[in-house]
C-alpha cells in the first residue's frame, strides 16, 4: 500500500528528488507558487514524471503554473473562483456557466477532477459523472489563511483512505471549513474537521 506526500517547492527542489518519491506514493499534492528560478513548466514536468508511475497528481497554485500543468494532464486541480476564471479566459456569468467549463476541463482529459472553491458557499465538484455544488458549514472564522490547504489535505486523505469520492469530497468541504476556526496560517483540527464532516453527512 502506497501513501500519499505534500510537496512544498523550494529552490533547493530537483525533479530526481520528487521522481524517487513517486514509486512509493499514491498521491502526490503540489501546492503554491513556484520559487523564483523554477521554470514554469514545473508542475507539468511533474505531472508528466507521475502519469510514468501511475501516481495521482493533485495541482493547487494558480496563473501559467496550472495551465501548464493541465497540458500533461493530472488527477485532481482545485483554483479558487477567480484563478477559475483567469484559467478559462471566461467571464464567469452564472453558476451554469461554471459548471459547464468545469465539465469542459474534465471532458478533454485535463483534469480528471475539477473542485473550485467558492469560499462560504463551499465547492463546486466536476467529474465525468458530472458536477455538483457542496455548501460548507458554517464555522466560525478567526483566519482564512490556510483553508485551501486544508481542503485539499482533507480531500486526499480521505481517498488515500480508500473512501469513495462522495465522502472525499465532503471531508475536504469539512477541513476547509475546519481550517477557518484556527488562528494565523494554522491548519485545521482534526476533531473540527470530523465533527463538521458529520455535519455534512447529515444532511446530504
Amino acid at each position: 500500500m502506497k501513501s500519499f506526500r505534500r510537496v512544498r517547492l523550494t529552490h533547493h527542489c530537483q525533479l530526481e528528488e520528487i521522481a524517487g518519491l513517486l514509486p512509493r506514493v499514491d498521491y502526490l499534492v503540489a501546492s503554491g507558487r513556484l520559487p523564483p528560478g523554477a521554470p514554469a513548466d514545473f508542475y507539468g514536468r511533474i505531472a508528466r514524471l507521475a502519469k510514468e508511475q501511475d501516481t495521482r497528481l493533485v495541482v493547487d497554485t494558480s496563473g501559467e503554473a496550472l495551465r501548464l500543468a493541465l497540458e500533461e494532464g493530472v488527477f485532481l486541480i482545485k483554483p479558487n473562483l477567480r484563478e477559475f476564471a483567469e484559467l478559462t479566459g471566461r467571464e464567469l456569468a452564472n453558476e451554469t456557466q461554471e459548471e459547464r467549463l468545469a465539465l469542459e476541463l474534465v471532458a478533454r482529459r485535463k483534469s480528471e477532477v475539477v473542485v473550485v472553491s467558492l469560499g462560504a458557499a463551499g465547492v463546486l465538484a466536476a467529474t465525468a459523472q458530472g458536477a455538483q455544488r457542496l455548501r460548507a458549514p458554517l464555522a466560525p472564522i478567526k483566519s482564512k489563511v490556510g483553508a485551501g490547504d486544508s481542503t485539499v489535505a482533507g480531500m486526499v486523505l480521505a481517498l488515500a483512505r480508500g473512501r469513495p469520492w462522495r465522502e472525499a469530497l465532503r471531508f475536504g468541504v469539512a477541513a476547509g471549513a475546519a481550517g477557518v476556526m484556527t488562528p494565523g496560517t494554522e491548519l485545521c483540527r482534526r476533531e473540527d474537521a470530523e465533527r463538521l464532516y458529520d455535519q455534512i453527512m447529515q444532511r446530504t
